[in-house]
């Protein structure tokens, strides 16, 4: 969503409330259509956009190029089933952020939340493949043909994480994780609702 212009990355009122700009993300997109023209970049996408944002962008007249990624919140706790279904229908790749719940960042992250790795579930499926909750939870989501994008600065964690490569989880426990799904966010977007021109933003 568009912000008003200027130096502020996060432009705020006297109410501290987010200052938005009107600005239809249709032609925000065809100046990134124009960015691949030019050869600035080699692909483009998106991030947090529901289906019916995808949709606008997706039925667009003139399109030229169709968003090649969506980057999403997305988790054992916020399974984005519906999404994912629409993006792998116009085959546009999922990727997830806060794959692991989240470090916890005061500023975007809900503090009353579980910690997602945790969860007894993740634990006793860790357990039954000798692995870590972490190492679950990211084979979840590959398995489901969703990018996994995650940072750390530990090296043993950066070593762990190639281990997702190394083994499968069975269906019977792709389906127990779906069960923890709880549509519940870490990250919190309740500053951005309220848009002038997308109200179904909110939704």
């Amino acid at each position: 969503m568009s912000l008003k212009p200027g130096a502020d990355t996060f432009p705020k009122n006297e109410n501290g409330k987010l200052i938005f700009d009107v600005v239809d993300l249709r032609q925000t997109w065809e100046a990134m259509e124009a960015c691949k023209d030019a050869g600035l970049v080699k692909s483009i996408g998106v991030s947090n956009f529901n289906c019916r944002q995808l949709e606008m962008i997706l039925n667009k007249p003139g399109l030229k190029y169709k968003p090649v990624l969506n980057q999403v919140e997305c988790h054992p706790y916020l399974i984005q089933t519906k999404l994912l279904a629409f993006c792998k229908s116009k085959d546009i790749l999922l990727e997830a952020y806060c794959a692991l719940g989240s470090q916890r960042d005061k500023m975007w992250i809900d503090q009353s939340t579980p910690v997602l790795l945790e969860d007894p579930v993740l634990g006793t499926i860790a357990k039954k493949y000798n692995r870590s909750p972490a190492l679950i939870a990211l084979r979840y989501q590959l398995q489901r043909g969703i990018v996994v994008l995650l940072k750390s600065f530990t090296r043993k964690r950066i070593e762990e994480n190639f281990q997702v490569f190394d083994f499968h989880l069975s269906e019977e426990d792709m389906k127990t994780i779906d069960g923890m799904n709880k549509n519940r966010s870490f990250v919190k977007l309740d500053q951005y609702a309220g848009h002038p021109q997308y109200p179904f933003l909110d939704e």
